[in-house]
């Protein structure tokens, strides 16, 4: 039988927005686990994509298995999926993995649900490019920092009575309503959040070019005579626009929770869903997709108003955006975290200095693991020989297969195993 576990050498992605060097966790992980990896000092290292998507396609390790990448192994092997999962996806991986190293902020964004999907592939094919939904989750490597979903009415309503320059773009009579909208009608507030959002991001150029540069001006001001200015945000503020001169998506930190995330902290985002993430690394999961509505911090296509209709418009407070990992009932060394949708889960697998033999458990599902602390030789009945694990090691793992830890490290391991629990 050809080996049906074997180390994967994923793509990294050097978007303009990632962290450089070795200042990045994706380069990091790249040098530790290929020896031979030249990272380039000046360089962004961004993403780092463990999957079978079409525009980064991890290539197999291993010279007994005559597929090059590993999208076109699953097409000749579609059982590695596992029964379940093959029907529900129609043979393919139904999700991505990634490493993301953030230094400057991504786009203001939120991802359709299938059937607003389906209506823009349909529409606009060069814009979005596949008629599927795109959940993600981000879980913190490293203390991790990004906006998620609307903020609670009453700080939105404290920063308008705050940041005139806000007020003036949004408007006296939309302000006025979001100030009056009372929690007892969850709807008048979201179609009140929903017209002062739109007002925002839908203002004239010029206009709000001059609003920013004025509360920019005003900040800056207060910042250096040491004043507080927590009120108006003015520190991020003040980062966003150094990154994103003149941009609306400055105005949207007044909108937006601004979420923290301490290592192994993760936040979940669903379908329209209004997010971007700020600075930090992460391992992310998504289903496969690449279908983005963008607003804003960003030079890319930029689709306001469609991110505007389709937004969710309820408000939440931060703390609700971190999502729980539970701690498995079968093994206590794995933390689970598990979305309210289909597509994917991450466990999270701390293993112990004490442990010397570990057993990477075997379950219905392809599953993509990856190493981020710790030593490790593996072996597999399915593999072809043994395997050395190392920080930044990437394997595949095919469904109903387990994979045998012998530990090497003092200090224990840290993993991340991606899968599709249906």
């Amino acid at each position: 039988l050809p080996p049906a576990v074997f180390p994967l050498s994923c793509v990294v992605q050097n978007y303009s927005w990632g962290k450089v060097g070795l200042e990045s966790e994706v380069a990091k992980l790249v040098a530790s686990g290929d020896p031979l990896a030249q990272i380039q000092p000046d360089q962004p290292y961004a993403e780092l994509w463990m999957g079978a998507h079409p525009r980064g396609d991890a290539l197999i390790r291993d010279n007994r298995i005559p597929q090059k990448t590993l999208g076109q192994w699953i097409a000749d092997n579609p059982a590695c999926l596992g029964a379940k999962v093959k029907d529900a996806f129609q043979g393919h991986l139904p999700f991505l993995f990634k490493v993301l190293s953030v230094s400057t902020a991504l786009s203001v964004q939120a991802h359709p649900n299938k059937e607003l999907a389906a209506k823009l592939h349909a529409q606009f094919p060069e814009h979005y490019p596949d008629a599927n939904h795109k959940p993600e989750m981000a879980i913190a490597l490293t203390p991790f920092e990004g906006m998620c979903g609307f903020r609670p009415v009453e700080e939105i309503v404290s920063f308008l009575q705050n940041v005139p320059e806000l007020r003036a773009l949004i408007g006296e009579v939309a302000a006025e309503q979001l100030e009056r909208s009372g929690s007892d009608d969850p709807r008048g507030v979201s179609a009140a959040l929903r017209v002062c959002f739109t007002r925002l991001m839908k203002s004239e150029k010029k206009f709000f070019v001059d609003q920013l540069n004025m509360l920019v001006k005003r900040i800056s001001q207060e910042a250096a005579e040491g004043k507080d200015t927590s009120g108006s945000n003015g520190d991020l503020l003040l980062r966003l626009h150094s990154q994103y001169p003149g941009d609306i998506g400055c105005f949207t930190i007044y909108f937006l929770n601004v979420v923290r995330l301490e290592p192994g902290e993760a936040m979940f985002l669903g379908a329209n869903e209004p997010h971007a993430y700020l600075h930090g690394d992460c391992v992310e999961i998504m289903a496969c997709s690449d279908n983005t509505v963008r607003a804003g911090l960003t030079p890319k296509f930029i689709d306001v108003l469609t991110l505007c209709e389709m937004l969710n418009y309820t408000p939440a407070p931060s703390s609700s955006k971190v999502f729980p990992a539970a701690q498995s009932q079968l093994d206590p060394n794995v933390y689970l975290y598990d979305p309210p949708v289909p597509d994917f889960t991450i466990m999270r697998i701390e293993i112990p200095a004490s442990i010397k033999l570990y057993l990477i458990s075997a379950m219905d599902s392809a599953s993509i693991l990856l190493v981020i602390q710790g030593t490790a030789v593996g072996t597999s009945t399915a593999a072809a020989s043994e395997m050395s694990l190392r920080r930044g090691s990437v394997l595949f793992i095919s469904a109903n297969e387990s994979i045998s830890l012998h530990l090497c490290s003092p200090d224990g391991m840290l993993l991340f195993r991606a899968c599709c629990l249906l």
